[in-house]
């Protein structure tokens, strides 16, 4: 096994072949490494994020070499059948691919059982090897733009279903209505790592198969004992809920998801007495206003800009930032653009009567997990202060933050695909600038550089684990800075990944902004 540096608390374990990666990864389950977090396995690979302060990447590497590599995942046995009308737009062409006919095609994916590899890409999607060994086409040359929920599809080696509306890339040969993620289930994936797979033909069938809502948004706030609440007046461009995170959920193809500035959100908490992870809003760009009804603490961190309170009476003047702040009844706040960064934390004393989904209060905008965003006219109530609650001290604002009109450094570790990519455009990664362009978002940064990145090696790379700051560069060359809600797995290498302590000032950075990477001193894309 080879072990590639990722970023300063991940490294990815590259093995021999599906098999081996699959009984690397029941070692580790069955007899856990302290210190690790989070392990994301794929076709070739597993990528393993961990607490540098617990346990060093050198240290790791040398206890996952002691595993022996023939261990299998104990479970109880699970059979499921997914009843699939094979009508695809892509079969005609994937029968031609294979020199056989679409009946046989169909004959040839009905006719034996599948295993869940792993999963990935979006919650519910599942990996699926097996099959007839024939059954292996490759993704098409131009990925589509939207690809309906309950989609069958084929890519490599491996088969899977599309658990609700996305782009992707995957040849599509048939549909089915079971669904494939569902909250309102125990387990919402229904299919996990190690199950049996059987595709059925109902083709023929007269009737439609029942679709089964998916549900995908939080419960309602639960009854608290609070009496406070802030009515929205105004939302601006992007108010979420979020917090530390949605942690665990790998084995559903669950990321993280949670604030994008992390250290904001807990600054804002600790201001108001609460838990550095509770549920703040963050909001984008500003324009967000709200009229406290009852008494309330609340703290505004993250991007600065003008923060301004008008009294019932209408006399105003302006608040500070990263201090707590005493409203009264009737008092109206608003959080004006700012002039750097772009992400404030809204934090309130006690908390926001928010719903958990999956254990957290994180929106993720890509996965569709959450609770759904804040619009004008929701009243948003506070719970209780808990007994001992302290309002912390006044907070140093960051003196770093980003703005359009000063270049924005960032650190970054190079791996695990560097040597993918010819020198020069390793060289060039580095050198010139990246413009922030307006398709950006929480999922990740798009960039535009005058020359694109050239890959010199111009394979199709398996699906493997992505990091949340992972530099990924598609066909196009211009890379994507991955950020919060990025996917679990990508299919396009990675030449490097911003370091973890610009993860937060990556998520400040606004449009049009220039970024440029410089590589960290002794964090080169090694073995360990």
């Amino acid at each position: 096994m080879r072990f590639l540096r990722v970023n300063l608390n991940a490294v990815l374990v590259e093995l021999d072949d599906l098999a081996q990666t699959l009984a690397l990864l029941a070692s580790l389950r069955a007899e856990p490494i302290a210190g690790i977090d989070e392990l994301v396995p794929a076709a070739r690979t597993i990528l393993i994020t961990f607490r540098p302060a617990v346990l060093s990447a050198a240290a790791l590497a040398h206890a996952v070499r002691q595993r022996k590599l023939d261990a299998r995942e104990t479970r109880i046995d699970k059979r499921i059948e997914i009843p699939v009308r094979y009508d695809g737009e892509d079969i005609a062409e994937v029968a031609g691919l294979l020199g056989i006919t679409p009946d046989e095609l169909v004959r040839r994916h009905t006719g034996s059982d599948y295993t869940v590899a792993f999963t990935g890409f979006a919650p519910g999607f599942a990996y699926l090897s097996g099959g007839h060994p024939s059954l292996n086409v490759p993704r098409r040359a131009v990925p589509r733009t939207r690809i309906s929920a309950g989609a069958v599809g084929l890519a490599g080696s491996f088969s899977g279903v599309y658990p609700q509306a996305s782009p992707g890339g995957w040849q599509i040969i048939g549909v089915t209505d079971t669904p494939m993620w569902d909250l309102s289930r125990e387990t919402p994936a229904l299919l996990q790592p190690g199950d049996a797979v059987r595709f059925v033909d109902v083709t023929s069938l007269k009737v439609a198969l029942p679709v089964v809502a998916q549900v995908v948004a939080a419960p309602a706030p639960s009854t608290v004992e609070g009496s406070s609440a802030f009515e929205v007046r105004a939302a601006g461009l992007q108010a979420l809920w979020q917090d530390g995170g949605r942690h665990g959920q790998a084995r559903q193809g669950v990321s993280a998801s949670g604030a994008m500035d992390q250290r904001s959100l807990q600054a804002a908490n600790r201001l108001v007495g609460n838990a550095s992870d509770v549920a703040c809003l963050e909001l984008a760009y500003g324009g967000f206003q709200f009229v406290c009804r009852g008494d309330a603490v609340m703290a505004v961190t993250g991007a600065d800009g003008p923060l301004t309170l008008t009294r019932a009476d209408g006399v105003q003047w302006p608040l500070p930032r990263y201090q707590p702040v005493a409203l009264a009844d009737g008092d109206t706040v608003t959080i004006g653009e700012p002039v750097a960064g772009i992400r404030s934390y809204l934090a309130v004393r006690g908390g926001f009567a928010v719903a958990p989904v999956l254990g957290s209060c994180a929106t993720d905008t890509l996965a569709r997990i959450g609770p759904p965003a804040v619009v004008a006219g929701d009243m948003l109530p506070v719970r209780a202060v808990a007994t001992g609650a302290v309002v912390g001290a006044t907070e140093a604002p960051p003196n770093d933050l980003p703005t359009v009109q000063e270049e924005v450094v960032l650190d970054i570790v190079l791996g695990p695909r560097t040597d993918w990519f010819t020198a020069d455009a390793v060289e060039r990664l580095c050198s010139q600038p990246w413009v922030v362009t307006p398709q950006s978002n929480r999922v990740g940064i798009r960039l535009n550089g005058e020359a694109p990145l050239v890959r010199a090696n111009s394979a199709e790379l398996p699906s493997e684990g992505t990091a949340r700051g992972s530099i990924q560069v598609p066909p196009s060359g211009q890379p994507v800075l991955f950020l919060a809600d990025h996917p679990l797995t990508g299919g396009y290498p990675v030449i490097a990944s911003v370091a973890t302590h610009h993860l937060d000032r990556a998520g400040q950075i606004p449009v049009n902004a220039r970024v440029r990477f410089q590589p960290m001193a002794g964090h080169g894309p090694i073995e360990l």
